[in-house]
């Protein structure tokens, strides 16, 4: 089981990421191949947001790269890991699995898990997606009225604002493909709520 802070946890939460950089520290025993349990802080206890497998061991980082003189034993360490699954729109409560206390020491070190206790995990967080089957189509659209001399001007500033707002800002609607009566809006990964003034810029 391995733990990120919450600054790592909302960037997987608004963006989509194949892999992830964890701290672990130095000199820790994990190999790649290893299966992990993805834990961050939640809003009342921790949560379980993901399986993952060791994509690449341990490495010193904030150093330079085959520079003996710079490799420094008790500096910070970091591994990378690949997704298995993800539980990011409705993630695990660890108190629901008797992981609490784990869960919470993973923020400073990896904590290893029985087999049994991994598989309980595991059944939780459930099954990834078949890929046989196809997934539902979105349409995802962002709404931004804007002054410019021109159509591209008008485009440039678009992706300027979007550059700068990024999703912590800007209300992406999102709706099934073909049932545009059911748009909801989302902020920073979650349904937010509309007000009139906010509808009506």
């Amino acid at each position: 089981m391995v733990g990120v802070c919450a600054e790592r946890y909302q960037a997987e939460r608004l963006y989509q990421h194949d892999q992830v950089e964890v701290s672990v520290p130095t000199g820790h025993p994990m190999a790649a191949g290893d299966l992990v349990v993805l834990v961050a802080p939640g809003d009342d206890a921790p949560v379980v947001f993901g399986l993952a497998r060791v994509l690449t061991p341990p490495y010193q980082v904030d150093r330079v790269p085959d520079d003996p003189d710079d490799a420094d034993p008790e500096g910070p360490s970091a591994a990378v890991v690949t997704y298995l699954r993800r539980r990011l729109d409705v993630p695990v409560p660890a108190a629901t699995l008797d992981l609490v206390d784990e869960a919470e020491s993973a923020a400073h070190a990896p904590v290893r898990l029985a087999d049994e206790v991994y598989q309980r995990v595991a059944d939780a967080v459930g099954p990834g997606p078949d890929p046989v089957v196809p997934q539902p189509e979105w349409m995802v659209s962002l709404d931004l009225p804007i002054e410019a001399s021109s159509p591209a001007e008008a485009v440039r500033i678009f992706w300027t604002y979007v550059r700068q707002l990024g999703p912590r800002e800007l209300p992406a609607f999102v709706w099934p493909r073909g049932d545009e009566t059911a748009m909801r809006p989302y902020v920073l990964g979650e349904e937010h709520e509309m007000d009139p003034e906010e509808e009506d810029e």
